[in-house]
């Protein structure tokens, strides 16, 4: 049994115990992805958030659409159309207005998590305003995917309870604590729900979006174009 398997078999045992059901699971949760129908990417913005959480994803499906793939990636805030502000204090933007029903995935970037009193996913958190709108978007046919502490804001949502998923190692114990089955695996896909470890973990989150719903091998062209390799495990039903 490889490691892959050992992790597969941990987390649905820990998933059968108890815990939200997925929407859907696996491929079931797709869209048909055409030239005229492309994939539709919406990343979730607000002020804190992590550079590189957000960029790193950005990169590599601007590629995939630059290099051929039926897909669209566009930054979205809750907030109106403001730019917005990262945590080492980049301006982002533009970025468009709220509108997830115009989304096949809506990605969710980490940020500072320990400071309730600064911008970041701690203050959002606190604010209730971004995982209330998320868990008002969820429906059947959009994944939610998540870098980082990003995925603490799905939490609050109430989307990780009984889930297979995994956030960045200093939050681990608190998605835990909040119901969250942990897997030890880079990126993890419960169908609906994709989550990806810390920080770079964001370039192996966004190839592998571009594996599932897209093509493997445009996957990997991207990472020749990157001159990077993607690392650990890929965790998926």
């Amino acid at each position: 049994m490889d490691r892959r398997d050992v992790l597969r078999a941990t987390v649905v045992a820990g998933a059968a115990a108890g815990g939200a059901a997925a929407l859907s699971s696996g491929a079931a949760a797709s869209p048909a992805v055409t030239p005229d129908r492309p994939l539709r990417v919406q990343v979730v913005m607000y002020d804190g958030v992590e550079e590189m959480d957000a960029i790193g994803p950005i990169e590599v499906l601007g590629l995939a659409k630059g290099m051929g793939g039926a897909i669209t990636t566009s930054m979205v805030t809750v907030d109106g159309d403001l730019p917005i502000t990262g945590f080492h204090g980049t301006e982002l933007g533009p970025v468009g207005r709220w509108a997830p029903r115009g989304a096949d995935v809506l990605l969710v970037p980490g940020g500072g998590y320990r400071r309730v009193d600064a911008p970041g996913v701690a203050y959002e958190i606190q604010r209730g305003v971004v995982p209330a709108a998320i868990a008002a978007a969820r429906r059947r046919g959009l994944t939610l995917a998540a870098v980082c502490t990003g995925t603490m804001l799905l939490s609050a949502a109430g989307l990780t309870a009984g889930r297979p998923c995994i956030t960045h190692h200093g939050a681990v114990e608190d998605l835990r604590a909040q119901g969250g089955v942990i897997t030890e695996a880079r990126v993890v896909d419960d169908g609906d729900l994709v989550t990806a470890g810390g920080i770079t973990s964001g370039l192996d989150l966004g190839l592998w979006l571009v594996e599932r719903f897209l093509d493997a091998d445009l996957a990997v062209r991207i990472e020749k174009v990157l001159e990077y390799q993607r690392r650990g495990t890929v965790w998926h039903r």
